[in-house]
């Protein structure tokens, strides 16, 4: 992946960055149906999904000018076993906090499939239709909300030589937040899309959650883009060289 350096800077906050696309990933985190259709874990809960649908089409665009850049698009689902054994158990925090998600539970989901909350190898967790991984992405189950945590996405970054991330996905003060810290702490450079990502909780606050994410993240952590700016500074980017 690192063969030929593509060097482009990217407007963004605080100040531009200037990224290798040969050693960069885009992370697409949890856009999958229990997070962002009708009929899924939050819709069920009664939380508003329309701004982790909103956040669909351009996250889409994304994927697509990386691809077309010689990127790797890596797609982190959120999955449990059929038998809840990664959860932790009935006392562990992850376990806990999910209860009123009903974790695990068993229902009909809106395509006739038999339904579980979060568990994998069900409609629940299958990626949202327009952002279903293509040929050459790879995917990352995780079980917990960074997507670090016992899962082989570093050794999947190292594989490709990346030490940029361009992140993408829900929620952003939850799993987003959560990895963009773990990345950090590993010396990834992170730059995170800000109308690709999403926070129902505490939307409808003075200062939203995803707000507040993307200010600690623009301050200590990383770095804030949008899609625009970053499919801008994309189009500028060298021409690919033939393989």
């Amino acid at each position: 992946m690192a063969d030929n350096i593509k060097l482009v800077t990217v407007p963004a906050r605080p100040e531009p960055l200037t990224i290798d696309l040969s050693r960069t990933c885009v992370i697409v985190i949890d856009m999958q149906n229990d997070f962002g259709s009708k009929g899924g874990m939050f819709d069920r809960a009664g939380i508003d999904i329309s701004m982790i649908q909103q956040a669909v089409a351009p996250t889409a665009r994304v994927c697509d000018a990386a691809r077309k850049n010689g990127m790797k698009v890596i797609f982190i689902k959120m999955e449990h076993r059929p038998d809840l054994s990664d959860t932790g158990g009935p006392q562990a925090p992850h376990w806990l906090k999910h209860q009123r998600m009903q974790l695990g539970r068993t229902f009909t989901a809106p395509d006739g499939r038999p339904g579980r909350v979060l568990v994998q190898n069900t409609w629940n967790t299958d990626f949202l239709k327009e952002l279903t991984p293509q040929e050459g992405d790879v995917v990352v189950p995780k079980h917990r909300y960074s997507a670090f945590f016992q899962t082989n996405l570093e050794t999947t970054l190292k594989t490709f030589g990346a030490t940029n991330l361009i992140v993408t996905g829900c929620t952003t003060s939850v799993c987003v937040e959560s990895t963009v810290r773990d990345a950090m702490f590993r010396d990834y450079r992170c730059l995170v899309v800000e109308d690709c990502t999403a926070e129902p909780v505490g939307f409808d606050t003075a200062r939203s959650n995803h707000e507040a994410s993307l200010l600690i993240i623009e301050r200590l952590f990383g770095w804030i883009t949008d899609s625009d700016r970053l499919l801008g500074a994309l189009q500028e980017a060298p021409a690919r060289k033939p393989a």
